[in-house]
């Protein structure tokens, strides 16, 4: 190891990695430079490569250079949400007549993305298990140019094997994409079992206070990396200095953060497992999870993000949801936090009747870092 490089442990790197001293004062942390726009040396001379804060930004560079050493890729790429990064990372690959396959169980904005949005503009998509390999090969095309698969998915908890599609994908000539956001680089590094692009709600387990809405994309290969990186300016929808800053401020607490949020969440899980008005629990960490055993291989642990189905229907689990205290009910996931939510009436009302239509009685939880007393104590009121 050189006297200028970092050790690679992933700790290190989050608070490390694109995030050197500032030359002119030594600041330790990067400053947050709200600046549009950059004095040049002369036409065509700039400093650093800055010349408009829509094509780069000093703040939004440490965070980019972070994200693509956190997730072992050649670029990262900040937005200014994660549905932002969705878009621009589908119309850099795909052209109107071309065909991406999605999960049956995807986060509901992506789904409205594809079936609203993306449609429109002559994409066509198929849905498939993508806990089934056998399903996903037979939903390919000639024009296939992707596969989109979200692990743990959201909120069904399912499991994907990553190795497994990107040997599909790749074999038809398509990318693999893979959601991030609920495991988070810290516990699954998708790039390093086959994923040519990951994707990220920086909003959730990345910025981590929900004080943020951001997005990120990190692309494994230098070219495609690029690609994107012209798309962004392009289409401008970038990550503001402040919000780049405050998701730097949130990674550097990731590992410690992750290794709570797990923790918490398989205590949650035993409550939930024995008590009389839960039905089924849906979290990778149980051994009867049908994803367990592939979790087991491609996450470091199983993460704070639990669903259940209530006895009684959909109006007993939304009951549940009301009566919660410390629980707060919301949306979104991943803050220190605990939250709840109905998602066929919040999160996933934009797939009601349609293939990715999740139970009337689920009730989703992202467990936070309280004092898992509390939050156990909380949810027992809860179901009464």
């Amino acid at each position: 190891m050189t006297e200028h490089q970092l050790p690679q442990g992933f700790e290190t790197l989050a608070i490390h990695a694109g995030q050197e001293a500032d030359p002119q004062t030594g600041a330790v942390v990067t400053p947050i430079y709200q600046v549009s726009t950059y004095k040049q040396d002369g036409v065509g001379g700039l400093r650093g490569g800055y010349e408009y804060s829509r094509s780069a930004n000093p703040t939004r560079t440490a965070l980019e250079e972070c994200l693509a050493a956190l997730e072992g890729g050649s670029r990262g790429l900040a937005f200014a949400s994660g549905l932002a990064a969705e878009d621009t990372l589908l119309r850099t690959v795909l052209q109107p007549g071309d065909h991406i396959v999605i999960p049956n169980d995807a986060y509901g904005g992506t789904f409205r993305l594809f079936a609203k949005v993306l449609t429109r503009w002559g994409v066509e998509f198929d849905v498939a298990n993508m806990q089934d390999l056998a399903t996903v090969r037979a939903a390919l095309r000639p024009n296939t140019k992707a596969v989109w698969v979200e692990t743990p998915s959201n909120p069904l908890l399912g499991i994907a094997d990553l190795t497994g599609l990107a040997e599909i994908a790749h074999g038809a000539g398509a990318l693999l994409v893979v959601d991030n956001t609920f495991a988070s680089p810290y516990l699954q590094q998708p790039i390093a079992l086959g994923a040519d692009v990951v994707v990220h709600s920086t909003t959730k387990y990345m910025g981590g206070h929900s004080d943020v809405v951001g997005g990120a994309l990190v692309a494994a290969d230098a070219e495609l990396g690029e690609q994107l990186a012209y798309h962004q300016n392009a289409m401008g929808a970038v990550s503001g200095p402040f919000d780049a800053w405050l998701v730097m401020r949130g990674i550097k607490t990731l590992g410690v953060r992750m290794d709570r949020h797990s923790s918490n969440a398989e205590k949650i899980v035993e409550l939930l497992s024995r008590h009389p008005k839960v039905s089924q629990v849906l979290y990778p960490g149980l051994a009867e999870h049908p994803g367990h055993d592939i979790a087991a291989k491609q996450m470091k642990a199983f993460g704070g993000m639990v669903s259940f189905r209530v006895v009684g229907g959909e109006e007993a689990a939304v009951e549940v949801c009301n009566r919660a205290r410390l629980f707060t009910l919301g949306e979104s996931l991943g803050g220190v936090e605990s939250l709840i939510e109905h998602p066929g009436r919040m999160t996933h009302a934009s797939v009601a009747g349609s293939a990715l239509e999740v139970p009337a009685d689920l009730v989703r939880v992202s467990v936070g870092i309280e004092s898992i007393d509390d939050l156990l104590a909380d949810l027992e009121q809860a179901l009464g």
